[in-house]
């Protein structure tokens, strides 16, 4: 086997691959040796079909196969005579194998880069102070009673007005020609809540119980329910009922209610600012961390693997695409391509890929790995939040094939928090910033 190695840039090679005559012929015939004895072909007996039948029936199939197995073979031999490791899969151009030639191969191929990170202790990075203030709380404490609220049917006599819910029949027309797919019995829709359509909303206001009116609507080009999308469309619709949200008051009884443990609203405030104060703290401290290794990347200039960039989009919109529909979304509703989508995130992607080599290539410097311990405590941290026994959470991760992906967050988080302590971490106020932004 001969092996030569060029480079088309500073990451991205060039493998071809040059595969004996002998060795060509010698796989050739074993493949048809294999075949003829489980072939079956009318007016053979089994294992006695002459090799010209067999090359003109399933010449291509062979061809292929063997093709694959010479790649196959070679390739880990090829990489490791030339002493490189690929990143994602590589393109490979081939020929079809013929008997008595030689075969040859190319490989293009992405490797990671080579460079050094220098200066990336003692770096100053600024830390966000925060404030829980008691509107905060007021704000968190009144979407708790929002939520606990009941809808009740409004006894009165009057129209419908803004956020009143209202519970309607209603039909679809395009023209003279009635929607099928878009209508519905006993709706509820909050008016006020852009949940349908905004005109739809307002055609609601002023109608009474047992009304019935008609309310045309034309919908943007780029409405997300495709049917109705750039349409003129006249709904029928009757108001069979209006409730209004009856909220709770707010005293102790309604902090004993929520069965949380709470005797007092001041009990209730306090855990909430304790939460609150939890979750700022976990947003300054991903953001200061994000500003850390921003810093230090940008100090390292190397060409950025795409083959890395385009396995990192690809999860990313995959991951919203997933989260789209678990809101009973999609991207068509939104408004947006995947291809526009993936332009949108590649900058940010291309910046993600090279703060992760940066912090590998910093823990390869400084020798930051991640032992059993490390493992081990992961799995109990995981367990706690899961209610689950670390043996548990480890089975799950190592029947998923999970393990090494997992090592890897940890190395990364290590790493991450080495440079942390090694910086010098200013607190500034959130409008300073803004300001150094």
């Amino acid at each position: 086997m001969k092996t030569t190695f060029e480079d088309i840039s500073s990451i991205k090679k060039k493998m071809t691959v040059e595969i004996e005559s002998g060795n060509v012929d010698q796989k050739i015939n074993e493949a048809y040796r294999e075949l003829g004895k489980r072939a079956r072909v009318p007016g053979f007996r089994p294992g006695k079909v002459p090799r010209k039948i067999l090359e003109q029936r399933f010449g291509d199939d062979i061809a292929d196969d063997v093709t694959k197995n010479l790649i196959g073979d070679s390739f880990p031999q090829a990489v490791s005579d030339v002493n490189v490791t690929p990143l994602g899969t590589p393109l490979i151009e081939k020929e079809i194998v013929k008997q008595g030639q030689p075969f040859t191969y190319s490989v293009i191929m992405e490797i990671r880069p080579k460079f050094e990170v220098k200066d990336y202790l003692g770096v100053e990075v600024e830390k966000e102070l925060y404030e829980i203030t008691d509107e905060a709380v007021s704000s968190r404490v009144e979407q708790i009673r929002q939520s606990n609220g009941k809808l009740q049917s409004v006894e009165e006599d009057r129209p419908v007005k803004n956020d009143d819910h209202v519970v309607l029949d209603y039909v679809s027309f395009e023209g003279e020609t009635p929607l099928d797919d878009v209508k519905a019995s006993n709706f509820l829709l909050k008016v006020g809540s852009n949940n349908f359509h905004p005109k739809f909303e307002e055609g609601l206001v002023g109608l009474k119980k047992q009304d019935e009116a008609g309310i045309k609507v034309d919908f943007e080009g780029n409405y997300y329910h495709s049917k109705l999308a750039g349409k003129s469309i006249l709904f029928k619709v009757k108001v069979i009922d209006i409730k209004q949200m009856v909220l709770p008051e707010l005293n102790d009884e309604f902090a004993k209610n929520l069965g949380a443990g709470f005797n007092t609203m001041e009990e209730l405030k306090a855990n909430i600012k304790e939460s609150l104060a939890k979750q700022e703290e976990k947003r300054v401290e991903e953001q200061m961390r994000g500003r850390l290794i921003a810093k230090i990347a940008k100090g390292v200039d190397f060409e950025i693997p795409q083959v890395l960039v385009e396995s990192e989009l690809d999860y990313a919109i995959e991951t919203y695409k997933q989260n789209l529909a678990w809101s009973g979304s999609s991207l068509e509703k939104v408004g947006i391509s995947e291809e526009k989508l993936r332009a949108d995130m590649r900058p940010v992607t291309e910046r993600r890929v090279k703060e992760m080599l940066v912090i590998e290539e910093i823990a390869q410097q400084d020798k930051i790995t991640v032992n059993d311990e490390d493992m081990e405590n992961k799995f109990k941290e995981l367990a706690a939040g899961m209610g689950q026994t670390p043996a548990v959470i480890r089975q799950y991760y190592e029947a998923k094939n999970l393990m090494e992906s997992l090592r890897y967050k940890l190395a990364e988080e290590k790493t991450l928090n080495y440079l942390v302590q090694n910086a010098r971490i200013q607190s500034v106020e959130s409008d300073m910033l803004a300001a150094n932004a």
